[in-house]
């Protein structure tokens, strides 16, 4: 046997020994390259029968105990955890529990009654375990956490029933890192656990994003934008507010000139379709999808998604009213591809709107859609208090 045959051979065999292969986990799981990386390099441990297990949950024990392992080359604090938990006592958690409490990926104050290891851990404890621990690591991730207090959360559970805006900073943090990501139904399973195959994917993710810069990230980027200036454009597009800002308009009311009502504006988002393939924008997948594409076709425009409150005040208040007394950008027309109802937000009624809007006479939040010609962009937002904002090129 030749000495390249001898070495050849000798590297296949101490790959094939490297490789981490379990019972359960098919040649073609969705998580087999990263549970077996997971694995190797010491964060997660099989079974001893060869299996992984990889459908089952994974308790606060064990997701404390995996990113305390990733978290190794983190800055330990002097003011070391030792008994973060009376509930710990002799369990075998106990040293990676104190030392993911000392790193910053959990707050005691949140286990009042104790951390009970055995519990599975929500994907909403897991987004905030995460979160925080990147706030610990860095200022500029602590600045993100701040800016992004008042963003939007491209998931169904910001419509209904609400999120609670002391917990979005922790999701928008878990999200625009793509630590972890929303669902095919557009949902972000807050209370949902997670499984150890899913697991092994975040704990290599966190790795990565541990090594990075918060400002690396897009879509961090984008939802720190929309927390702060209440828009995304300048990001997703060539479009501009100039010296003006959407942030100027937020919150502002605009009063019908036919007299039947008013609005308030909140925010506009924007979504980059000039590549339908490679729709720009963490929302996209919000207000756009496939079915849009003959609609956008050959169409030089940029749609803009608006957030805003309709006060009807005209007796047996219609889309009419609101659609002849807002002529500026300050309004909008009807999303009308059925992502409404994947996501749970509200929009322009079709039929029978003065029966619509006669069940909102303190208000209706809704969203909206423009579209701005690329071509000759100049698109202004006026308030009644005199604020003013204008969409032009860059």
């Amino acid at each position: 046997m030749s000495a390249v045959v001898v070495i050849s051979t000798l590297i296949s065999s101490q790959a094939s020994a490297a490789t981490t292969t379990f019972k359960d986990v098919q040649a073609n799981h969705w998580a087999k390259s990263a549970i077996e990386s997971a694995v190797s390099k010491g964060y997660f441990k099989g079974y001893g029968n060869g299996l992984f297990k990889p459908n089952a949950s994974v308790t606060r024990a064990e997701f404390a105990s995996l990113i305390s392992r990733v978290a190794k080359d983190m800055t330990h604090p002097e003011d070391a955890q030792t008994d973060s938990f009376k509930d710990l006592k002799g369990h075998w958690s106990k040293a990676e529990v104190d030392r993911a409490v000392t790193l910053g990926f959990i707050n005691t104050k949140d286990y009042p009654n104790g951390f009970k290891p055995s519990t599975p851990i929500t994907r909403e404890e897991m987004a905030k375990w995460l979160s925080s621990g990147l706030v610990a690591s860095s200022d500029e991730y602590k600045t993100a956490f701040a800016e992004t207090k008042g963003t939007l959360l491209p998931v169904k559970e910001s419509f209904k029933p609400g999120i609670a805006q002391d917990k979005i900073p922790y999701l928008a943090l878990a999200m625009g890192t793509n630590l972890m990501n929303g669902f095919p139904d557009g949902s972000f399973g807050m209370d949902k656990t997670t499984t150890r195959a899913e697991s092994s994917a975040i704990l290599l993710r966190l790795e990565n994003v541990l090594k990075k810069e918060a400002t690396s990230f897009d879509d961090l980027n984008e939802l720190r934008m929309v927390g702060t200036e209440k828009s995304n454009i300048e990001l997703v597009s060539n479009l501009t507010t100039g010296n003006t800002s959407i942030a100027d308009i937020s919150g502002k009311r605009k009063t019908f000139r036919n007299g039947s009502g008013s609005l308030v504006f909140h925010r506009l988002i924007g979504v980059n379709i000039s590549d339908w393939n490679k729709k720009k924008s963490i929302y996209a997948p919000l207000f756009v999808d496939d079915l849009d594409k003959s609609f956008y076709k050959n169409r030089n425009v940029f749609p803009v998604f608006s957030e805003l409150t309709i006060y009807p005040k005209a007796k047996d208040f219609s889309i009419s009213h609101y659609s002849n007394g807002v002529i500026d950008m300050t309004g909008g027309s009807r999303i009308d591809n059925g992502l409404d109802a994947k996501f749970g937000y509200q929009i322009l009624p079709n039929l029978e709107s003065a029966k619509f809007f006669a069940k909102y006479k303190n208000g209706i939040k809704l969203w909206v859609v423009n579209y701005i010609s690329l071509d000759n962009p100049n698109n202004q937002f006026n308030m009644d208090d005199g604020s003013f904002a204008v969409i032009k090129k860059k």
